[in-house]
């Protein structure tokens, strides 16, 4: 794996809406509502390098892609050598990691068991987003297992947490020197109420708290070189996205996120620059219990903290529910069905 990463959540006893202090020689956070990094606050690099990103849509193994744990070296398929070759590569983990717990009073329920991690680590992948409508399809119980199952594996796992300052909290890896913070936000209506993280309560982060997620992209910007938020948003099958993606996104950026990342459709939606800020609103499926539909790796070149080329490695969901590569023809069509869809989002073609 390229990113070494270190998880440290610093609580302060009896007090869990403060944020923790920063160390010496570190900016304060900017307010209550920011919760603490999960890794220690150094002071951002000089000379940040050069990165080559990849973040792909929602992965799980479930039904079809259950069998693929059979094999965990190969679970994600032809897919995972664009993912190895990235310096950090993120998904979207759509599914709780337990065998145990209730599913919850919704239509669909993901699980898997913690060989999912090996899967996962196996493919190249260096982080996952539990910020989504699947986290807790188990419950708290299923949710414990999920957040034990990534520490034990060594999966830095963001966008949820114990707690609601630990949810909300950046996740800074360090990736050739450079300092990236990653936080995840759910917009997601069902049993968002119930989900979200409290105080003293498991949960995920969630978008519809703009001023917590507005303050938890402050504090990273304070303490990383560059900063990554992986949402979970947009109408399902819609390729375009909706107005409270293109809010959200609006306050993100100007918060001072660099790339801003989406998931949750289940079919791709288009990508560009919002003034400096790269977003790319949705990715679609990746690793899909059903069903077929176009996928890829967006893969994301960064000088300092400016997305200077973003393509989409173009791939389809197969019968086997892991993506395979494309080619000739029809990797072009996607490639061009990718580009066309920035014409609904508002986006521009550079920075």
């Amino acid at each position: 794996m390229r990113a070494a990463w270190v998880v440290l959540v610093a609580l302060l006893a009896g007090c869990s809406s403060a944020p923790s202090p920063a160390p010496a020689g570190t900016a304060p956070s900017p307010g209550p509502s920011a919760g603490p990094t999960r890794s220690p606050s150094p002071s951002p690099s000089a000379t940040p390098a050069d990165l080559t990103l990849a973040f792909a849509g929602d992965v799980h193994f479930t039904e079809r892609t259950r069998k693929l744990l059979d094999d965990p070296g190969s679970a994600v398929g032809p897919m995972a050598d664009v993912l190895r070759a990235a310096d950090l590569a993120v998904v979207n983990l759509e599914s709780a990691v337990t065998t145990r717990g209730t599913p919850e009073p919704k239509e669909f329920h993901f699980r898997a068991p913690p060989s999912a991690y090996t899967a996962l680590k196996a493919a190249g992948i260096d982080a996952v987003t539990i910020a989504n409508n699947h986290a807790l399809d188990y419950g708290r119980v299923g949710f414990a297992d999920t957040l034990d199952g990534a520490a034990a594996a060594g999966m830095p796992a963001f966008g949820g947490g114990r707690t609601i300052d630990e949810a909300y909290a950046p996740m800074i890896l360090p990736v050739r020197g450079v300092r990236v913070a990653l936080l995840g936000f759910s917009q997601i209506h069902t049993l968002a109420e119930q989900w979200k993280a409290g105080p003293a309560t498991s949960g995920i982060a969630l978008a519809w708290d703009v001023d917590r997620a507005v303050a938890a992209v402050k504090a990273a910007r304070e303490r990383a070189d560059l900063v990554i938020v992986f949402n979970h948003w947009g109408t399902e099958t819609e390729s375009c996205p909706n107005a409270d993606q293109k809010s959200f996104a609006r306050s993100l950026a100007d918060a001072g996120a660099d790339l801003i990342i989406g998931a949750h459709a289940h079919v791709l939606q288009g990508d560009g620059w919002l003034g400096r800020t790269y977003v790319a609103y949705g990715l679609g499926n990746f690793v899909w219990y059903v069903g077929s539909a176009d996928t890829g790796v967006l893969r994301v070149q960064v000088r300092g903290r400016t997305a200077t080329r973003a393509e989409l490695v173009p791939a389809v969901v197969s019968p086997t529910g892991q993506p395979k590569p494309l080619t000739g023809p029809a990797a072009t069509a996607l490639t061009n069905r990718f580009a066309g869809l920035r014409k609904c989002t508002g986006l521009s073609s550079g920075a």
